[in-house]
């Protein structure tokens, strides 16, 4: 999985076994129409709606309260969920108008066994739906769409601070929201996708898997260093990357990108590893693996995307997590 379980502790961190060199075919960074934007949006809708859904049924107003989310909290989850599907209905039912087949839900796993790691991947995927939001709405050419989106971005902007304060971290860590790409955003979404079709096509592809090695601590900017276990070896399997290739470390943070140099880690797991996050990353943080310290498009990015909570330098809680995460 592509999440720090800092952020959620249910998601497993797969090891990387060795393998033949196969090349992997570079993503390109997609053409996009305002009904493909539209069926983008819904895609992530029907995966956020399911997720409430799933949750309110899997665990009652007196497990969250034993879990430290008192009243109101479970009232404000189904007004969350509420929200979600009122935006899949609304969605669907503009597509039709423009004569634009919507998309329809999937199978979705979201490996969640308690009510803390299901808030924990509800900040996740909120935060996620806020920076696809934003790094969609410059495409959006029809100018009643492109308010709709707005109005909706902003709710997912408040259901975001509403579930961060929640889990007593700052509601608002980054004086600007973090914009992701298309590609970036469905290889996020698509650890959560097991099965089902849609009668329509989206030209999403997703990145190779970029995955956090198991640390006890909480990253902060400045300070902790990142590992990032088995990337060099699939790179050098998925791209022939060699060991002399430069590539870096991409932090991607409000509206900043970072680019750090990775180092191959010794001994024989194949990892990359950076020695400092950079300072100026704070709150839910994108990573991915580039070819560039300069250009770090689709075509430059050969893992990603992997996601931290990072704390200011001096700010992180005290005490290590208890158990690796």
């Amino acid at each position: 999985m592509r999440f720090s379980l800092t952020l959620a502790a249910s998601l497993a961190v797969s090891a990387v076994q060795a393998s033949p060199v196969v090349k992997r075919n570079v993503v390109n960074t997609p053409t996009v129409n305002d009904g493909i934007v539209l069926n983008y949006a819904l895609t992530l809708e029907y995966l956020e709606r399911k997720f409430y859904m799933e949750g309110l049924a899997n665990y009652t107003r007196a497990d969250f309260v034993k879990a430290g989310f008192e009243d109101p909290f479970y009232d404000n989850l189904k007004e969350i969920y509420f929200d979600e599907q009122t935006h899949v209905q609304f969605l669907s039912d503009a597509l039709k108008a423009a004569g634009i087949t919507p998309t329809n839900e999937l199978k979705y796993t979201f490996g969640t066994t308690t009510p803390m790691e299901f808030v924990t991947l509800s900040s996740v995927l909120e935060g996620v739906g806020v920076s696809a939001y934003i790094g969609a709405a410059r495409d959006i050419m029809n100018k009643d769409y492109l308010d709709a989106a707005g109005t909706i971005l902003a709710v997912e902007a408040r259901h975001t601070s509403y579930i961060r304060a929640s889990l007593n971290e700052s509601p608002f860590p980054n004086p600007f929201d973090t914009p992701l790409k298309y590609n970036q955003v469905f290889s996020l979404a698509a650890d959560f996708i097991t099965g089902g079709s849609s009668p329509v096509a989206l030209p999403f592809k997703e990145f190779p898997e970029l995955p956090l090695q198991c640390s006890q601590y909480y990253y902060e900017a400045d300070r902790s260093s990142v590992t990032f276990s088995g990337a060099f070896k699939e790179a050098a399997k998925n791209f022939g990357i060699k060991k002399d290739t430069p590539i870096y470390a991409v932090f991607f943070s409000g509206l900043k990108k970072l680019p750090v140099r990775v180092r191959i880690t010794a001994g024989n797991a194949g990892d990359y590893k950076i020695d400092r996050i950079p300072a100026g990353v704070s709150g839910q943080t994108y990573v991915l693996l580039s070819k560039s310290a300069t250009d770090f498009s689709d075509e430059n990015t050969i893992a990603g995307v992997a996601i931290l909570e990072v704390y200011k330098k001096g700010k992180a809680p005290a005490t290590p997590k208890a158990k690796c995460h």
